[in-house]
């Protein structure tokens, strides 16, 4: 096995994630490099340019491993095996080899919470049977009832439906998620050594970081007591047991000088600053701002929280407009005006793209002057909205599990188009994508942004490159500034000022020399109109 990987590159920083531009690859729809419909590192590996042009500074990749797919590929059957359907394991070495020649860092994604229903443990257990060491890797239980038909207790699911599965033996097993994504026994040695050892295979491999998926769930009360709304402490969320496991995968990661970002939705603040003490997480995804409608007011409280919640513990914040599981920015921003509610989606739901895609623009210039790392999900560079998936090829489980009411999370996952005149927008397909892409997909390709002076991609190009290049930008302090009602203004570095206008009114920009960057044009007489930003120096 490889010696542990340092970065030794000239000019690098230990603490580069402080203030990282950090880009979201869900592999099944970034760029097919075999033509067979799916995405796979082929297709990452033949786009590393674009991304390096984009400029970004690292590449999160969303679950590349071993998975039958039942969500998304959150169900891992091995994590030290790249599902064949993305390529092998020597291709993804070679990727984030390539990709550190460009200066990109990658970041995979662990679930600790659970595996598939096909991993090898889960299977072992199925054979054993009841009272064996294998099932005590997992939570089986006997049913409650007079033949034990009930399940053991009655937590409410992550997803639609029920949280317990009844075997053929009569006993039940645990998933906070789908049926095919059993919990795992975070009380069991063997998990914690097992997850341990999954860490150091990657950080070995040249992994600069993990992202940990659904990082407040792993521990159980080992009771399984029934659920009671405001008990305390939570028999499944956020409990104190989490903090030693994280504990000893710092002590993992700083061998390797690697770095993790926990998924932690949490309502208390201070519950939350405990996963990023400085010997637990490095950071943790901010869903306050995520979800914040497009309102002055609330935007400010979001990113004063956020920063109130960080300073305690020296961590930096991170911010994030748009991921695999949320709908798309532009729709999102585009339905703000009918009342749409940021936690529902909807079908059919109408939206005002031109709206939409001018908040984006301007939210990106927002977002891109917070201190702190940044996250872009593929495709929001490109400014695309939220894709209608017909019914019959929706494969989100979350929509099955609604019963059909919920669309489901697919809308923001459909195959990125890279060439407008090019079969499936150039996404490289022979055959129809995975997903379908809509009618004038085509339109938002990447090929035909980039000679685009006033696109989407310019605009979030230009803004990468000024904020790397521009040392009051990242990580550091932040200052508001007094500002017209609706209008955000706050300082960076000295003569350094963004200014987010989301007034009805066009506002007046402060004193200034220059004008670095806008997300729109100016009106004739300088004034900033509704929904536009602007960076300023001096």
């Amino acid at each position: 096995m490889a010696a542990p990987h340092h970065d030794t590159t000239p000019g690098t920083r230990e603490d580069w994630w402080r203030d990282a531009a950090i880009y979201q690859v869900y592999p099944r729809s970034f760029a097919d490099g075999d033509g067979d419909g799916t995405g796979d590192l082929a297709g990452v590996r033949a786009k590393l340019p674009y991304l390096a042009e984009l400029g970004v500074d690292a590449v999160w990749f969303t679950p590349w491993y071993l998975s039958p797919l039942a969500d998304g590929g959150y169900d891992v059957a091995d994590y030290r095996t790249i599902d064949p359907a993305f390529g092998t394991l020597d291709e993804a070495e070679k990727l984030i080899a390539e990709a550190r020649a460009l200066g990109i860092r990658t970041i995979v994604d662990i679930v600790p919470n659970h595996v598939s229903d096909q991993h090898p443990w889960f299977r072992a257990a199925l054979a054993a049977g009841p009272g064996s060491p294998e099932r005590k890797l997992f939570h089986f239980r006997p049913g409650r009832g007079d033949h034990g038909e009930l399940p053991p207790n009655d937590w409410p699911s992550q997803f639609a439906g029920p949280t317990w599965t009844r075997v053929e033996d009569g006993e039940w097993y645990l998933h906070l998620f789908t049926p095919q994504q059993p919990d795992l026994n975070w009380a069991h040695p063997v998990v914690r050594e097992e997850h341990e050892s999954v860490l150091r295979f990657w950080f070995e491999r040249g992994v600069a970081g993990v992202r940990i998926d659904s990082a407040a769930l792993p521990a159980k009360d080992p009771a399984l007591p029934d659920f009671v709304e405001g008990r305390d402490p939570h028999p499944y969320v956020d409990r104190d047991e989490l903090h030693e496991i994280y504990r000893s995968w710092r002590r993992v990661a700083d061998a390797y000088g690697a770095v993790f970002v926990g998924e932690v939705w949490l309502p208390d603040s201070e519950r939350f600053a405990r996963y990023l003490r400085p010997d637990e997480l490095h950071t943790a995804f901010n869903f306050t701002f995520l979800t914040c409608p497009w309102d002055p007011d609330r935007l400010r409280g979001a990113i004063d929280d956020t920063l109130a919640e960080h300073a305690p513990v020296g961590a930096p914040a991170t911010w994030v407009l748009c991921n695999h599981d949320v709908t798309r920015t532009v729709t999102r921003y585009g339905r703000a005006e009918t009342g749409f509610d940021f936690a529902t989606k909807a079908f059919g739901t109408p939206t005002d793209l031109e709206l939409g895609t001018r908040r984006a623009r301007a939210a990106a210039l927002l977002t891109l002057a917070l201190p702190g790392s940044v996250y872009l999900y593929q495709g929001e560079e490109l400014g695309l909205p939220e894709a209608d998936i017909p019914r019959d090829r929706i494969q989100d489980p979350m929509h099955f599990r609604s019963g059909g009411t919920d669309p489901g999370r697919d809308g923001c996952r459909v195959p990125l188009p890279w060439n407008a005149d090019a079969p499936y927008a150039g996404f490289g397909s022979g055959t129809e994508p995975w997903l379908p892409q809509p009618d004038g997909w085509s339109a938002y390709a990447a090929d035909r942004q980039a000679a685009d002076p006033a696109s989407m991609l310019t605009l979030y190009r230009t803004a990468l490159r000024l904020r790397r290049s521009e040392p009051g930008l990242g990580d550091g302090p932040l200052e508001w500034l007094p500002a017209p009602d609706g209008v955000l203004a706050l300082r960076r570095a000295p003569g350094l000022v963004c200014v987010v206008n989301l007034a009805r009114t066009p506002a007046a920009l402060p004193d200034h020399e220059t004008v670095l960057l806008t997300s729109g044009p100016l009106d004739t007489d300088g004034r900033l109109p509704t929904d536009t930003a602007a960076w300023l120096r001096g």
